[in-house]
Protein backbone atom coordinates (compact mmCIF):
# COMPACT_ATOMS: atom_id res chain seq x y z
CA UNK A 1 0.00 0.00 0.00
CA UNK A 2 1.18 3.54 -0.75
CA UNK A 3 0.74 6.58 1.50
CA UNK A 4 1.80 9.78 -0.26
CA UNK A 5 2.65 13.05 1.51
CA UNK A 6 0.63 16.18 0.99
CA UNK A 7 1.65 18.13 -2.15
CA UNK A 8 4.43 20.68 -1.68
CA UNK A 9 5.10 23.85 -3.64
CA UNK A 10 7.87 22.12 -5.61
CA UNK A 11 8.63 18.41 -5.54
CA UNK A 12 12.39 18.81 -6.03
CA UNK A 13 15.15 21.25 -6.95
CA UNK A 14 15.82 22.04 -10.59
CA UNK A 15 13.77 21.64 -13.76
CA UNK A 16 13.50 17.85 -13.75
CA UNK A 17 14.22 14.62 -11.91
CA UNK A 18 14.17 10.92 -12.75
CA UNK A 19 11.71 8.39 -11.39
CA UNK A 20 10.41 4.88 -11.90
CA UNK A 21 6.62 5.01 -12.16
CA UNK A 22 3.69 2.82 -13.09
CA UNK A 23 0.06 3.36 -14.00
CA UNK A 24 -2.54 1.31 -12.13
CA UNK A 25 -1.99 -2.36 -13.06
CA UNK A 26 0.68 -1.30 -15.58
CA UNK A 27 4.39 -2.08 -15.79
CA UNK A 28 7.00 0.17 -14.25
CA UNK A 29 8.73 2.55 -16.63
CA UNK A 30 11.52 5.15 -16.50
CA UNK A 31 10.20 8.69 -16.31
CA UNK A 32 11.34 12.25 -16.51
CA UNK A 33 9.32 14.32 -14.05
CA UNK A 34 9.23 18.08 -14.50
CA UNK A 35 8.99 20.65 -11.73
CA UNK A 36 5.31 21.25 -12.55
CA UNK A 37 4.63 17.56 -11.79
CA UNK A 38 4.22 16.32 -15.34
CA UNK A 39 5.59 13.01 -16.58
CA UNK A 40 7.43 12.06 -19.76
CA UNK A 41 7.71 8.34 -20.51
CA UNK A 42 11.39 7.97 -21.40
CA UNK A 43 10.82 4.73 -23.30
CA UNK A 44 8.87 6.70 -25.90
CA UNK A 45 10.93 9.87 -25.74
CA UNK A 46 14.25 8.07 -26.17
CA UNK A 47 12.96 5.29 -28.44
CA UNK A 48 13.86 2.30 -26.25
CA UNK A 49 11.09 0.02 -25.00
CA UNK A 50 13.54 -1.84 -22.75
CA UNK A 51 14.88 1.29 -21.08
CA UNK A 52 15.17 1.42 -17.30
CA UNK A 53 16.65 4.11 -15.08
CA UNK A 54 19.69 1.94 -14.48
CA UNK A 55 20.28 1.46 -18.22
CA UNK A 56 19.88 5.19 -18.68
CA UNK A 57 22.51 5.84 -16.00
CA UNK A 58 24.92 3.52 -17.81
CA UNK A 59 25.02 6.15 -20.56
CA UNK A 60 24.65 9.13 -18.25
CA UNK A 61 27.19 11.61 -19.73
CA UNK A 62 25.63 11.21 -23.19
CA UNK A 63 21.98 11.12 -22.14
CA UNK A 64 21.99 14.06 -19.70
CA UNK A 65 21.88 16.73 -22.47
CA UNK A 66 18.94 14.90 -24.04
CA UNK A 67 17.09 14.97 -20.71
CA UNK A 68 17.68 18.70 -20.38
CA UNK A 69 16.23 19.19 -23.86
CA UNK A 70 13.19 17.02 -23.08
CA UNK A 71 12.47 19.02 -19.94
CA UNK A 72 12.44 22.21 -22.02
CA UNK A 73 10.45 20.79 -24.95
CA UNK A 74 6.81 21.67 -24.47
CA UNK A 75 5.75 19.61 -27.49
CA UNK A 76 6.62 16.28 -25.81
CA UNK A 77 3.61 14.41 -24.46
CA UNK A 78 3.27 14.79 -20.70
CA UNK A 79 0.80 13.35 -18.24
CA UNK A 80 -0.03 14.39 -14.66
CA UNK A 81 2.19 12.83 -12.02
CA UNK A 82 -0.86 12.14 -9.86
CA UNK A 83 -1.89 9.38 -12.29
CA UNK A 84 1.10 7.23 -11.38
CA UNK A 85 2.59 5.23 -8.54
CA UNK A 86 6.22 5.91 -7.61
CA UNK A 87 8.60 3.00 -7.08
CA UNK A 88 12.21 3.11 -5.90
CA UNK A 89 13.79 5.29 -8.60
CA UNK A 90 16.52 2.79 -9.48
CA UNK A 91 17.35 -0.90 -8.99
CA UNK A 92 21.02 -0.85 -7.97
CA UNK A 93 23.36 -3.79 -8.34
CA UNK A 94 25.24 -2.70 -5.22
CA UNK A 95 24.23 -0.77 -2.12
CA UNK A 96 26.97 0.85 -0.06
CA UNK A 97 25.99 1.87 3.46
CA UNK A 98 27.88 3.82 6.08
CA UNK A 99 27.78 4.38 9.80
CA UNK A 100 29.10 6.79 12.42
CA UNK A 101 29.31 9.64 9.91
CA UNK A 102 27.56 12.52 11.69
CA UNK A 103 29.69 14.34 14.22
CA UNK A 104 26.99 15.26 16.74
CA UNK A 105 25.43 11.81 16.54
CA UNK A 106 28.69 10.04 17.31
CA UNK A 107 29.53 12.50 20.12
CA UNK A 108 26.14 11.81 21.70
CA UNK A 109 26.78 8.07 21.49
CA UNK A 110 30.23 8.48 23.00
CA UNK A 111 28.82 10.43 25.94
CA UNK A 112 25.88 8.09 26.46
CA UNK A 113 28.04 4.95 26.51
CA UNK A 114 30.69 5.97 29.03
CA UNK A 115 33.09 3.42 30.36
CA UNK A 116 32.46 1.91 33.84
CA UNK A 117 34.07 4.07 36.46
CA UNK A 118 34.29 7.16 34.25
CA UNK A 119 32.78 9.77 36.57
CA UNK A 120 33.98 12.86 34.71
CA UNK A 121 31.45 15.64 34.10
CA UNK A 122 29.49 15.35 30.84
CA UNK A 123 31.03 18.56 29.46
CA UNK A 124 34.50 17.07 29.82
CA UNK A 125 33.53 13.81 28.16
CA UNK A 126 31.76 15.69 25.37
CA UNK A 127 34.83 17.83 24.71
CA UNK A 128 36.94 14.67 24.54
CA UNK A 129 34.52 13.12 22.05
CA UNK A 130 34.56 16.26 19.89
CA UNK A 131 38.36 16.15 19.78
CA UNK A 132 38.23 12.49 18.73
CA UNK A 133 35.75 13.30 15.93
CA UNK A 134 37.88 16.17 14.65
CA UNK A 135 40.94 13.93 14.59
CA UNK A 136 38.97 11.18 12.88
CA UNK A 137 37.83 13.55 10.13
CA UNK A 138 41.43 14.53 9.42
CA UNK A 139 43.23 11.21 9.81
CA UNK A 140 40.84 8.24 9.64
CA UNK A 141 38.72 6.48 7.02
CA UNK A 142 34.94 6.27 6.49
CA UNK A 143 33.09 3.23 7.78
CA UNK A 144 31.39 1.58 4.77
CA UNK A 145 29.65 -1.78 4.50
CA UNK A 146 27.42 -3.58 2.02
CA UNK A 147 23.61 -3.70 1.88
CA UNK A 148 21.29 -5.82 -0.23
CA UNK A 149 19.26 -4.48 -3.17
CA UNK A 150 16.42 -6.77 -2.07
CA UNK A 151 15.91 -4.54 0.99
CA UNK A 152 14.93 -1.58 -1.19
CA UNK A 153 11.30 -0.56 -1.49
CA UNK A 154 9.37 2.41 -2.84
CA UNK A 155 9.15 5.84 -1.21
CA UNK A 156 5.48 5.50 -0.28
CA UNK A 157 5.23 1.74 0.27
CA UNK A 158 4.34 0.12 3.57
CA UNK A 159 7.31 -1.19 5.56
CA UNK A 160 6.71 -4.59 7.09
CA UNK A 161 8.26 -4.93 10.55
CA UNK A 162 9.42 -8.56 10.87
CA UNK A 163 8.14 -10.43 13.90
CA UNK A 164 11.72 -11.13 14.98
CA UNK A 165 12.76 -7.45 14.91
CA UNK A 166 12.56 -6.37 18.56
CA UNK A 167 13.90 -2.82 18.15
CA UNK A 168 13.25 -1.48 14.62
CA UNK A 169 14.61 2.02 14.17
CA UNK A 170 14.78 4.74 11.49
CA UNK A 171 17.84 6.31 9.85
CA UNK A 172 17.17 9.06 7.32
CA UNK A 173 20.12 9.43 4.92
CA UNK A 174 21.29 11.27 1.83
CA UNK A 175 22.01 8.75 -0.95
CA UNK A 176 24.30 9.42 -3.89
CA UNK A 177 23.50 7.61 -7.15
CA UNK A 178 26.48 6.57 -9.27
CA UNK A 179 26.47 7.58 -12.96
CA UNK A 180 29.82 6.26 -14.23
CA UNK A 181 31.93 3.19 -13.36
CA UNK A 182 34.23 4.31 -10.56
CA UNK A 183 37.33 2.46 -9.44
CA UNK A 184 40.12 4.01 -7.39
CA UNK A 185 38.98 7.55 -8.02
CA UNK A 186 40.40 10.46 -6.05
CA UNK A 187 38.43 12.63 -3.66
CA UNK A 188 38.87 15.56 -6.03
CA UNK A 189 37.24 13.74 -8.95
CA UNK A 190 34.73 11.60 -7.02
CA UNK A 191 31.67 13.84 -7.52
CA UNK A 192 32.14 13.59 -11.29
CA UNK A 193 30.97 9.97 -10.90
CA UNK A 194 27.74 10.90 -9.09
CA UNK A 195 24.71 11.31 -11.36
CA UNK A 196 22.36 12.59 -8.69
CA UNK A 197 20.93 12.30 -5.21
CA UNK A 198 17.92 10.72 -3.56
CA UNK A 199 16.46 9.96 -0.12
CA UNK A 200 17.00 6.73 1.79
CA UNK A 201 15.66 5.52 5.12
CA UNK A 202 18.07 2.83 6.28
CA UNK A 203 15.97 0.95 8.81
CA UNK A 204 17.84 -1.03 11.44
CA UNK A 205 16.82 -3.56 14.06
CA UNK A 206 18.97 -2.45 16.99
CA UNK A 207 18.46 -5.74 18.83
CA UNK A 208 20.37 -7.69 16.17
CA UNK A 209 23.18 -5.25 15.32
CA UNK A 210 25.63 -7.02 17.64
CA UNK A 211 26.11 -10.78 17.76
CA UNK A 212 25.39 -12.01 21.26
CA UNK A 213 26.60 -15.53 20.53
CA UNK A 214 29.97 -14.34 19.15
CA UNK A 215 30.60 -10.79 20.37
CA UNK A 216 34.17 -10.93 19.12
CA UNK A 217 32.99 -10.81 15.49
CA UNK A 218 31.13 -7.54 16.07
CA UNK A 219 28.23 -6.27 13.97
CA UNK A 220 25.70 -8.32 12.01
CA UNK A 221 24.50 -5.94 9.30
CA UNK A 222 22.90 -8.75 7.26
CA UNK A 223 20.28 -9.49 9.88
CA UNK A 224 19.83 -6.02 11.34
CA UNK A 225 19.46 -4.00 8.11
CA UNK A 226 18.40 -6.19 5.20
CA UNK A 227 14.86 -7.39 5.79
CA UNK A 228 12.66 -6.92 2.70
CA UNK A 229 11.59 -3.28 2.51
CA UNK A 230 14.03 -2.02 5.13
CA UNK A 231 15.44 0.60 2.72
CA UNK A 232 12.73 2.91 1.37
CA UNK A 233 14.33 4.83 -1.51
CA UNK A 234 13.22 7.87 -3.48
CA UNK A 235 10.97 9.28 -4.76
CA UNK A 236 13.33 10.95 -7.25
CA UNK A 237 16.88 11.05 -8.48
CA UNK A 238 17.69 14.75 -8.70
CA UNK A 239 20.69 15.42 -10.99
CA UNK A 240 23.83 16.76 -9.33
CA UNK A 241 23.62 19.95 -11.38
CA UNK A 242 20.42 20.86 -9.50
CA UNK A 243 21.98 20.38 -6.05
CA UNK A 244 24.35 23.27 -5.44
CA UNK A 245 26.08 21.76 -2.40
CA UNK A 246 25.43 18.21 -1.10
CA UNK A 247 27.34 19.29 2.00
CA UNK A 248 24.64 21.78 2.95
CA UNK A 249 21.29 19.96 2.86
CA UNK A 250 18.75 19.69 5.64
CA UNK A 251 17.46 16.23 6.63
CA UNK A 252 14.20 16.01 8.57
CA UNK A 253 12.42 12.85 9.70
CA UNK A 254 9.03 13.05 11.37
CA UNK A 255 7.35 10.18 13.17
CA UNK A 256 3.57 10.55 13.22
CA UNK A 257 4.08 14.28 12.62
CA UNK A 258 6.66 14.80 15.38
CA UNK A 259 10.17 15.82 14.35
CA UNK A 260 12.78 13.25 15.38
CA UNK A 261 15.74 14.04 13.13
CA UNK A 262 16.61 17.56 11.97
CA UNK A 263 20.20 18.06 10.90
CA UNK A 264 22.36 19.41 8.08
CA UNK A 265 24.79 17.40 6.00
CA UNK A 266 27.30 20.02 7.17
CA UNK A 267 27.61 17.79 10.24
CA UNK A 268 29.02 14.89 8.19
CA UNK A 269 32.46 13.72 9.26
CA UNK A 270 33.23 12.44 5.76
CA UNK A 271 31.51 14.21 2.86
CA UNK A 272 30.04 12.55 -0.24
CA UNK A 273 33.26 12.87 -2.24
CA UNK A 274 35.31 11.17 0.47
CA UNK A 275 32.73 8.39 0.82
CA UNK A 276 32.61 7.66 -2.91
CA UNK A 277 36.37 7.81 -3.27
CA UNK A 278 36.92 5.55 -0.28
CA UNK A 279 34.47 2.87 -1.46
CA UNK A 280 36.00 2.95 -4.94
CA UNK A 281 39.44 2.06 -3.60
CA UNK A 282 38.22 -1.48 -2.88
CA UNK A 283 35.13 -1.99 -5.04
CA UNK A 284 34.16 -1.01 -8.57
CA UNK A 285 31.13 1.25 -8.28
CA UNK A 286 28.64 0.75 -11.12
CA UNK A 287 26.04 3.03 -12.70
CA UNK A 288 22.86 2.91 -10.64
CA UNK A 289 24.61 1.88 -7.43
CA UNK A 290 23.65 3.89 -4.36
CA UNK A 291 25.93 5.20 -1.64
CA UNK A 292 24.14 5.88 1.64
CA UNK A 293 26.06 8.48 3.61
CA UNK A 294 25.04 7.89 7.22
CA UNK A 295 22.31 9.14 9.50
CA UNK A 296 22.31 12.13 11.87
CA UNK A 297 21.31 12.24 15.51
CA UNK A 298 17.71 11.60 16.50
CA UNK A 299 17.24 7.87 15.96
CA UNK A 300 14.67 5.95 17.94
CA UNK A 301 17.26 4.68 20.43
CA UNK A 302 18.01 8.30 21.30
CA UNK A 303 14.34 9.01 22.02
CA UNK A 304 13.62 5.67 23.66
CA UNK A 305 10.87 5.12 21.08
CA UNK A 306 11.21 2.41 18.44
CA UNK A 307 8.98 1.75 15.45
CA UNK A 308 5.70 -0.09 15.85
CA UNK A 309 2.63 -1.07 13.86
CA UNK A 310 0.81 1.94 12.37
CA UNK A 311 3.67 4.44 12.64
CA UNK A 312 4.08 6.82 9.70
CA UNK A 313 7.50 8.21 8.82
CA UNK A 314 7.94 11.33 6.69
CA UNK A 315 11.51 11.87 5.50
CA UNK A 316 12.60 14.95 3.57
CA UNK A 317 15.90 16.34 2.31
CA UNK A 318 16.42 19.80 0.82
CA UNK A 319 15.75 19.71 -2.92
CA UNK A 320 15.01 15.99 -3.01
CA UNK A 321 11.36 15.90 -2.00
CA UNK A 322 9.66 13.80 0.64
CA UNK A 323 8.97 10.13 1.17
CA UNK A 324 6.27 8.73 3.43
CA UNK A 325 6.14 5.15 4.66
CA UNK A 326 3.82 3.40 7.05
CA UNK A 327 4.94 0.59 9.35
CA UNK A 328 2.91 -2.61 9.34
CA UNK A 329 3.52 -5.49 11.71
CA UNK A 330 4.23 -8.80 10.04
CA UNK A 331 1.26 -11.15 10.09
CA UNK A 332 2.18 -14.50 11.56
CA UNK A 333 1.80 -17.33 9.08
Amino acid sequence: MSVKPAPASAPFAGPFALATLSAPDGPAFPALVTADERVVDLRDALGDERLTIRRLLEDWPAVLPRLRALADDGSVERRPLAQFRAHAPVEPRQVFQSGANYRQHVIDLHVAHRAPGDDRPEDERRAEAAEIMDRRAKEDLPYVFIGLPSAITGPYDDVVLPSWAEKPDWELELAAVIGRPAYRVTVEEALEYVAGYTIANDLTDRATVFRRDMPQIGTDWLRSKNAPGFTPLGPWIVPTESIADPGDLRLVLKLNGETMQDESTKDMIFNVARMVSYASQSARLLPGDVMLTGSPAGNGMHWGRLLRDGDVMDGSITGLGTQRTRCVAEVAS
